[in-house]
């Protein structure tokens, strides 16, 4: 699915042309702003996702339909940080961000934390 593009319109009430939106994109406007949360260590399974700015869809799972996007998320949790509060905040920054980025919908952002970072720094 990461090389699918949907059709979105653009211009206020005048169509001026179709923009192409890959769900690759979508997924690394998902993967850039959950990496921006204070406590999320790394992207995807276990320890190899380290954030950096090599793959930030690593991890990240969208399915987009029309104008919906559903997000599912695998993330490190640093030690020490509360695991509800830092979900809570990637869920919000997630979806403000690719409604803010793209005019899709968030139906929802679903988080599966694949670990706790136990590494100081």
């Amino acid at each position: 699915m990461a090389d699918e593009e949907r059709s979105i319109s653009v211009g206020q009430g005048r169509k001026i042309g179709d923009v192409q939106i890959a769900d690759e994109v979508v997924a690394v406007i998902a993967g850039l702003a959950a990496s921006e949360v204070d406590g999320v260590d790394s992207m995807g399974s276990g320890f190899t996702g380290r954030l950096g700015m090599r793959n930030p869809g690593k991890g990240v799972k969208v399915a987009v339909t029309e104008d919906h996007v559903s997000v599912d998320l695998a993330l490190t949790i640093k030690y020490g940080y509360s695991i509800p509060s830092v979900c809570s905040q990637v869920q919000e920054k997630v979806s403000a961000a690719i409604e803010n980025m793209t005019g899709l919908v968030v139906l929802d952002v679903n988080i599966r934390v694949a670990g706790v970072n136990m590494n100081e720094g």
